[in-house]
Formats: structure tokens, sequence, C-alpha cells
């Protein structure tokens, strides 16, 4: 399972519209489901959200999430 993230592109609001997401085969077709939508939630809490849920170390996934959005933010100025 997985966090997926669609940056709100509407307005001026900074976030994402997430979702709780588990990937899986049907006659070798890789398909995704929604477990379960978090709706709107704000640029500075995805990360936290993504550690939370991802498999690994929170840490780890807390600091890439973190850097991945910092070169976001610049790359938009």
């Amino acid at each position: 399972m997985f966090i997926h993230a669609v940056p709100d592109n509407r307005g001026n609001k900074d976030g994402y519209y997430c979702s709780l997401v588990k990937s899986h085969r049907v006659n070798n077709v890789s398909t995704h489901e929604t477990v379960l939508s978090f709706g709107f939630i704000q640029s500075e809490r995805l990360p936290y959200l993504k550690a939370a849920f991802n498999n690994g170390d929170p840490a780890d996934i807390l600091e890439t999430a973190k850097r991945s959005q910092e070169a976001r933010k610049t790359k938009k100025r």
C-alpha cells in the first residue's frame, strides 16, 4: 500500500488530495484500489502521512519526502 497524492491545481491552495491505495495484479494487469481517502492535506503534512503509511523506516521516508517537497517548491519559484 502507498499514499497517492494529487496536487491541488485549483485556486491558490498549497496542498494535495491524498488516498491510501493498494496495488495488485488481475490477469497480469497491475491495478490500484483506493482503500481510504484522506481528502485535502496541506503540503507541510504530506511527508508525515507518507512516513506513517509507507513500508520502510519512517525516519528515512520522512527525510526523503521533505527533500523532494523542498525541491518541488524551489522548482515552482
